[in-house]
């Protein structure tokens, strides 16, 4: 060990700077690339679990990906006096590595029970996801190699415990727009800081032969890759800022019936905002609910109609046999057939009682199933337990 350390301190370190312009757009790649995750992971409860699983998968290569740009990006800002390449091989297993542990931690908070030690051992994995992308993307270098002293992985190692941690707990204790925006905050400062750690207690020196792992990528190729890799986190960003900035919906007269509060009415074809403050006026007893299907509208009973349930500022209506998107929101909807017998059970599900099979409690929630297997099960939140048990008359 002695004669291994001596050989280090004999050795001639590289001088390193670095492109602060570069390492400024690897910090908004890390945020970026965070949001559009964790946005991604909102509101999972309330999908099927083929679409969770989806949206898990999806949220694993932006979060894993974002890790892996960031660090690539940084490391195009990194100049030193000699030419240095990568193994390809490894630099794709390094990215592979990152998303396939960030999917593991993200499998924990939503297919698990979440408590405060799955959150924690969640944040935990996404450290170890970043930390060993980072050293694994480092391993990587070719005609120079990275030298680590006891101090800095240590640094390293605590710092992406704690800031991962710290992350994962914000983002998860509340599943607010607020708290994820908090969260994305923290992860991409998270990745940033760790990376930075890491290399500003790493040295370099030169070392002329070339390990053939896997095919040589130049500095040229990996920033055509992390180029592309970005426009697939940005692509994806602007995607999921829509859950944040799109405006209350809008609705086409031909949806509209009876119940438009009275004022002025707009010509056919152009559209207005329905404002929920106002009342909504009473609805005939022939009254049905208007619904897509296959380019057309069609007009349901609402005594066919067993589920609504939101789907961002619209929802999806659920017969017995069928599903069909419909362009009222959940508060619309819930205000226009509360006399029709259906019930709020959850903040994004409006049930008719009538169709229920059965009814299980967990603690203080509970869970509506019924006979068809086209229904999803309906979660009953604490607060409208009360509400839900009396309409099912138990």
């Amino acid at each position: 060990m002695n004669h291994i350390l001596g050989y280090y301190r004999n050795m001639e370190y590289l001088a390193v700077t670095h492109d602060f312009r570069v390492i400024s757009a690897s910090l908004i790649i890390a945020i970026v690339s965070g949001f559009t995750g964790l946005t991604l992971t909102t509101d999972l409860s309330h999908k099927t679990f083929g679409q969770r699983k989806v949206a898990i998968a999806l949220a694993s290569i932006a979060l894993g990906g974002g890790i892996w740009s960031m660090h690539f990006v940084a490391m195009l800002g990194m100049q030193m006096p000699s030419l240095f390449y990568y193994d390809a091989a490894i630099t794709l297993a390094s990215a592979l590595t990152a998303i396939l542990i960030v999917g593991a931690a993200l499998i924990l908070l939503h297919f698990a029970k979440r408590s405060s030690g799955v959150v924690t051992l969640a944040g935990g994995l996404v450290a170890v996801g970043v930390l060993s992308m980072h050293y694994m993307g480092m391993a990587g270098l070719q005609l120079c190699r990275a030298v680590y002293s006891p101090f800095g992985l240590s640094l390293a190692i605590i710092s992406a415990f704690c800031l991962c941690i710290s992350a994962f707990w914000i983002a998860y204790g509340k599943r607010s727009s607020r708290n994820i925006l908090l969260g994305t905050l923290c992860f991409g400062l998270a990745v940033f800081v760790v990376h930075f750690v890491a290399i500003s207690t790493t040295s370099f020196i030169n070392e002329p032969s070339v390990k053939e792992f896997g095919p040589t990528l130049s500095n040229e190729m990996l920033a055509l890759v992390v180029i592309f890799a970005s426009f697939i986190i940005f692509g994806g960003f602007l995607w999921m800022s829509v859950t944040f900035l799109v405006p209350n919906i809008e609705i086409s007269d031909q949806y509209i019936t009876d119940s438009i509060p009275s004022g002025p009415r707009k010509a056919y074809g152009e559209t207005f905002a329905l404002d929920e403050s106002e009342p909504i006026h009473s609805v005939p007893k022939n009254f049905r609910i208007p619904c897509e299907k296959d380019g057309g509208t069609l007009f349901i009973d609402p005594t066919e109609i067993a589920i609504i349930r939101a789907e961002g500022h619209y929802t999806n209506v659920y017969t017995q046999t069928a599903r069909y998107f419909c362009v009222w929101s959940i508060t619309t909807a819930g205000k226009r057939l509360e006399d029709k017998g259906f019930i709020k059970t959850h903040r994004s599900y409006l049930l008719n009682p009538v169709h229920v099979a059965s009814f299980e409690r967990s603690k203080d929630s509970g869970l509506c199933k019924f006979n068809s297997s086209d229904l999803p099960n309906v979660p009953v939140s604490r607060s409208k337990l009360k509400t839900v048990r009396e309409a099912l008359g138990i």
